[in-house]
């Protein structure tokens, strides 16, 4: 980094000096290239036999994933965040511009095609949203619950338009980002628990409604004991939760079309619809469980050969993983994404601002989030989702914003360790 009585150097300067090769964080670097190489192979195992080639356009997006990460290293962030609220309705502009001209496929209007390629805005609204995010709550001291709400109406709008798509994956992807930043930020877990814990409610109305005789009078305590303005906030959350308990049993039978209310319920007995909605679970156990302890081999999978779990190449990647590298690959795969995890905390913990720190988080959090579903859903411990394996599953889009949030956490982890090494 350039010291604080040296002249200023373009960002190119920057990049073309040896000083931009020193410090590389390698880790952060080595764990995505890791996965990204691996899923190659994958990739042209279940496309075998098709007359298909995804997994060199997989590692080509790569490639160009990490020259943009390259190049976000060498820039400081404090440069970006003028662009922040361009970006903002840009992001906006886009989605609402899926929701117009939008490419629509399986069942879903996610893209914009531009000269045969497809673009998906809202994985680009993640970083947007990190990143707007992360520069109010920088700011912000938790005295008093409004708060909160700054960033939730921040992100609202993007939320709502990821949900239109329909993309509940992705949606639930932006709640859970949220969740992380904030509570990082410093706000009381109990305020979390209240705003958040409307999904509980939300669940036991449809479920077993009698329960909520017990739930709605711990909100109660628990609202009245944490919250500032005791008495309004307590009846205001009260309100807030039987509403949702009233207008869920609609949302589930009148917004929710069949196949988002079969993905959601299905995980638990797939046997249901064995040859439907529960196809894709069954398959992705039997080809996991076939695996044994050490797989079958790269390219040597049967049930990947044979087609047997569809669109595995994307959202099912871990299912072909599971199958030709068996618990010892899988662990293998699952340890890289902790390290590269664990770095990534240890980036926020010693990033040079809040607002970087903050960043690192958000990605953090999404990646943690994204690993955790993605997994549970291929080992029938959680609905269909549609949420990809991160660097892995199969995503030009998606592929190319995970290298850029990698940009970001190296340029903050650079600083960081021009800070140290300058105290």
């Amino acid at each position: 980094m350039i010291g604080a009585n040296q002249p200023k150097q373009s960002i190119f300067k920057q990049i073309r000096s040896k000083k931009s090769w020193k410090n590389i964080d390698i880790i952060i670097w080595s764990v995505p290239l890791i996965l990204v190489h691996l899923s190659c192979f994958l990739i042209a195992s279940t496309q075998r036999n098709l007359g298909i080639a995804d997994w060199y356009q997989h590692a080509i997006m790569s490639y160009l994933g990490c020259l943009i990460s390259f190049f976000l290293a060498q820039v400081p962030l404090a440069r970006l965040r003028t662009l922040l609220i361009p970006l903002y309705i840009i992001t906006l502009i886009t989605l609402i511009s899926v929701q117009l001209i939008g490419t629509e496929a399986l069942g879903a209007q996610r893209w914009l095609s531009f000269a045969g390629f497809n673009f998906q805005p809202s994985e680009v609204a993640k970083i947007t949203s990190i990143l707007m995010i992360a520069s109010i709550l920088e700011r912000q001291k938790y005295s008093s619950l409004s708060n909160l709400f700054k960033g939730l109406l921040v992100l609202f709008p993007i939320w709502l338009l990821v949900f239109l798509q329909p993309d509940l994956g992705t949606s639930l992807v932006f709640g859970f980002i949220l969740i992380g930043m904030l509570y990082w930020a410093g706000i009381p877990f109990e305020w979390l628990f209240i705003v958040f814990s409307i999904f509980i409610t939300g669940l036991i109305s449809f479920l077993y409604k009698i329960g909520l005789f017990l739930w709605i009078p711990f909100i109660v305590i628990l609202a009245y004991k944490s919250l500032p303005n005791k008495k309004i906030l307590t009846l205001l959350t009260v309100f807030f939760h039987l509403v949702i308990a009233r207008i869920t049993p609609w949302f589930w039978n009148d917004v929710l079309k069949e196949y988002q209310r079969d993905r959601l319920i299905l995980f638990l007995d797939p046997s249901q619809d064995p040859l439907g909605g529960g196809y894709h679970l069954i398959q992705s156990k039997i080809g996991i469980g076939s695996g044994g302890l050490i797989g079958t081999g790269i390219l040597q999978g049967q049930l990947t050969k044979l087609k047997f779990i569809p669109e595995q190449h994307t959202d099912f990647i871990f299912s072909a993983l599971g199958e030709e590298t068996g618990f010892f690959g899988t662990s293998i795969v699952l340890l890289l994404f902790l390290i590269l995890i664990y770095r990534l905390i240890k980036i926020a913990i010693n990033a040079r601002t809040d607002f970087e720190s903050l960043i690192v988080i958000g990605i953090a959090t999404m990646i943690t989030f994204q690993v955790i579903v993605n997994i549970f859903m291929t080992i029938g411990l959680g609905p269909i989702t549609g949420i990809p394996l991160p660097f892995m599953s199969y995503g030009r889009t998606a592929l190319v914003v995970n290298f850029t949030c990698i940009g970001l956490c190296l340029s903050i982890s650079r600083r960081g360790q021009s800070i140290r090494r300058n105290m």
